[in-house]
């Protein structure tokens, strides 16, 4: 069992930066795959927007976040973080911290594009609202 808990959301004008943070509460971090997913309404699903593998070798963007949204990891700290520069009204949303076990996945573009499973482990989410 691992539990995620998100912090670092709330209200940012257009342009503006702000950090995403995930705790996880198990040691072993270090071997599963992360990513940031987000629900934009509440009748939509969840998309994954960043996902980075295990020993940080591989990474995945959506293409709505490339060159705006960094995701990273500090196993030793149990940490995930999702860097978001440059907002736009449409990164509102909830934004959920998930992980999966590495030996599970083939491509990190698996877990980000095929979404998140019932397998997966995920936190309760976190709102971002871009306002001016």
């Amino acid at each position: 069992q691992v539990l995620l808990v998100e912090s670092g959301g709330g209200s940012v004008q257009p342009g503006g930066s702000l950090r995403l943070s995930c705790v996880a509460s198990r040691d072993a971090l270090g071997a599963y795959a992360v990513g940031w997913f987000r629900r934009e309404a509440p009748e939509k699903g969840r998309e994954g927007v960043a996902c980075l593998s295990a020993h940080e070798d591989n990474s995945w963007y959506a293409d709505s976040v490339k060159g705006r949204f960094a995701i990273s990891r500090d196993n030793g700290k149990n940490m995930v973080y999702l860097q978001i520069h440059n907002v736009v009204p449409e990164d509102t949303g909830v934004y959920y911290c998930a992980a999966r076990p590495q030996s599970w996945i083939a491509t990190i573009q698996e877990m980000c594009v095929g979404g998140l499973t019932s397998h997966d482990y995920v936190g309760q989410g976190i709102q971002v609202t871009v306002a001016s």
